[in-house]
């Protein structure tokens, strides 16, 4: 048995064997991937960190919404009526959270 290589066809000159080794990648396009997945990843980090962000923004609007809201209840309505405008103001928000906890939970129980 040989060491060359059989070629496509039988007139062609057969190639040793060692000759035939795959091309490895340079060194530079790994370090070039490298690069990239350390760039796709701060850009992950960062994206994380604006969400966290505006989710703090978010928070802090709803909170003072709340209050506002609360306040104008104790302006404009009459005190005897202020104890069901509060509740019915925090009923609604109520069903809104569970709404969304739910919307969230289903969404996390298909992945």
């Amino acid at each position: 048995m040989s060491d060359e290589a059989p070629t496509q066809s039988g007139t062609e000159e057969r190639q040793p064997a060692m000759e035939r080794t795959e091309p490895t990648e340079p060194a530079e396009d790994i370090e070039e991937q490298d690069n990239r997945a350390f760039a796709e990843r701060l850009r992950r980090y960062i994206d994380y960190a604006v969400l966290a962000g505006l989710l703090l923004l978010a928070l802090i609007a709803a909170l003072q919404f709340y209050l506002n809201a609360s306040q104008v209840i104790s302006t404009w309505v009459n005190p005897e009526y202020r104890p069901f405008f509060h509740a019915a103001f925090n009923l609604v928000l109520l069903f809104g959270a569970g709404l969304g906890i739910s919307y969230q939970l289903v969404r996390l129980s298909r992945d």
